[in-house]
């Protein structure tokens, strides 16, 4: 992975974005500083069952982007009481009240569409001060998603098939979006 510097203390609110299967996470985490996850703002699969879109899990229609861009406002403003939801990959699903945010001190935010330009979008974007958008090899990160989706539960098969059907068109959105980043990051 990339050597990135820390943000600097005046920024409050870091986002890292990127296709799927990036390393978002694992740089997120390498940085020491308190997550808040998009995927935390995943729809339940019983919400996504009943709006029709269980078979595209993970799509920017299959989050509550505008309870991200809440609640990341809160972040913004330091209030104390912000406790964030996370993403169970054991069971794919979100995972409500699981992250307590101090008040103070720099916040990493990831996930694929803080850059993407669409209104419900655009509000988690004026909420964060600083964008990296992480870009990596498209057959490194492919291989990863399919890596990940098979231990999680489907077979080398579906890992493939979702990744054709469901990431990749998710990952030209994201890389499109990238243009408005503060920061392109290649990371390997």
């Amino acid at each position: 992975m990339t050597t990135l510097p820390v943000p600097a203390p005046e920024v409050r609110l870091l986002g890292l974005t990127g296709a799927p299967g990036v390393g978002k996470s694992t740089l997120a985490a390498a940085l020491g500083r308190p997550v808040v996850p998009m995927d935390g703002f995943h729809y339940a699969d019983a919400e996504l069952e009943r709006r029709g879109l269980r078979d595209r899990k993970g799509a920017p229609d299959t989050f509550d982007a505008e309870g991200y861009a809440v609640l990341l406002r809160r972040v913004a403003a330091g209030e104390p009481e912000v406790v964030a939801p996370a993403y169970d990959r054991a069971v794919e699903q979100p995972l409500a009240g699981a992250l307590w945010v101090p008040p103070t001190g720099p916040v990493v935010t990831e996930g694929n569409y803080l850059l993407l330009d669409e209104p419900r979008w655009a509000a988690v974007r004026e909420a964060v001060d600083v964008v990296w958008h992480l870009h990596l090899d498209d057959a490194v990160r492919r291989e990863r998603l399919v890596v990940r989706h098979v231990r999680f539960g489907k077979s080398p098969e579906e890992a493939r098939a979702w990744v054709e059907r469901v990431d990749e068109p998710n990952a030209r959105l994201v890389e499109a979006a990238a243009v408005r980043a503060d920061r392109v990051v290649e990371v390997g």
